[in-house]
């Protein structure tokens, strides 16, 4: 598989749904073997060569953060299934035809179905609330679909987490963080060498809430060009305690996207990826793509 950019490894859900429902839609594996026989000086030469055609099932796909997943991996030729608890989102963009969306909850699916074919799981499952709540969003559920993929044989799991911001212990303890990290130990104990785990700061776009467009974006993009012009003289102040929550760059949800790109299509790409190692993904990718078109 194209290799476009590695990084090292760093060792260190929601209320329960029913009646997931699944499209009649083939959904055997991709395997193809091809053989041509050409012949260069009357010698016959045999090429055999195995294709593998990707792909992936996004946890969260109709979410802010996972349809921009979903419609990255698309324009990049790669098959996707959603599985979220609301199934298709309410827009109208061509791209959505071309997702399988799953209506189901990670608690209670069939995960044979699910992942039948699946070359690579993605995970944007997270969220807020009392503490149990969080710890079950981010930590039990994503642990669940960890385990999930790994029994079934799926070879890559990319989990979206998030950064720390240099928070003190306490803060870190809450359920949002240690559900957090309870999941990424378990992926990296689960894919040691092809588990994935990106840990943006804030992300930014336009999110789509109950209908309504939230230009994230208007604060975001000005910020992540001012840390970008700034950056020599903001990063040895990012050493202080919680000096992040200000001088932590933002991440473009669209750079988020494609840095997931590139880790389900590099077999190198395992560990931990920083806000600075998603961007660079994200330059990486986009180069390659450029060179494509």
């Amino acid at each position: 598989m194209t290799s476009f950019l590695s990084f090292p490894a760093i060792s260190p859900y929601t209320s329960a749904f029913s009646g997931a429902s699944f499209p009649h839609r083939s959904l055997s594996p991709r395997l193809f073997k091809s053989c041509v026989k050409c012949s260069y000086a009357e010698a016959p030469i045999d090429i055999v060569a195995d294709v593998r055609s990707e792909r992936v099932v996004v946890l969260g796909g109709n979410g802010f953060v996972g349809s921009a997943i979903c419609k990255q991996a698309i324009s990049n030729g790669i098959e996707v299934v959603s599985v979220s608890r609301s199934g298709r989102p309410s827009l109208q963009d061509s791209w959505l035809d071309q997702v399988t969306w799953i209506t189901g909850d990670v608690f209670y699916l069939n995960w044979d179905e699910v992942l039948l074919g699946a070359t690579a799981v993605v995970s944007t499952i997270g969220g807020f609330g009392n503490e149990e709540q969080m710890k079950r969003i981010n930590g039990e559920a994503n642990v669940i679909a960890v385990n999930a993929a790994k029994d079934f044989g799926v070879p890559k799991f990319v989990l979206i987490t998030v950064h720390d911001y240099n928070l003190p212990p306490f803060v870190l303890s809450s359920g949002y963080f240690t559900g957090k990290r309870s999941a990424e130990a378990e992926l990296l104990s689960k894919y040691p060498n092809s588990g994935v785990v990106l840990r943006p700061g804030f992300i930014y776009g336009k999110r789509k809430v109950n209908g309504f467009e939230v230009p994230l974006d208007l604060v975001g993009e000005p910020l992540d060009k001012i840390y970008d012009a700034a950056e020599r003289f903001i990063r040895p102040l990012r050493s202080l305690p919680a000096s992040d929550l200000i001088l932590a760059p933002p991440v473009k949800v669209d750079d988020l996207a494609l840095a997931v790109i590139n880790a389900v299509k590099d077999d190198d790409i395992f560990g931990i990826s920083t806000i600075e190692q998603i961007k660079e993904a994200a330059a990486k990718m986009r180069a390659f793509i450029a060179t494509k078109y």
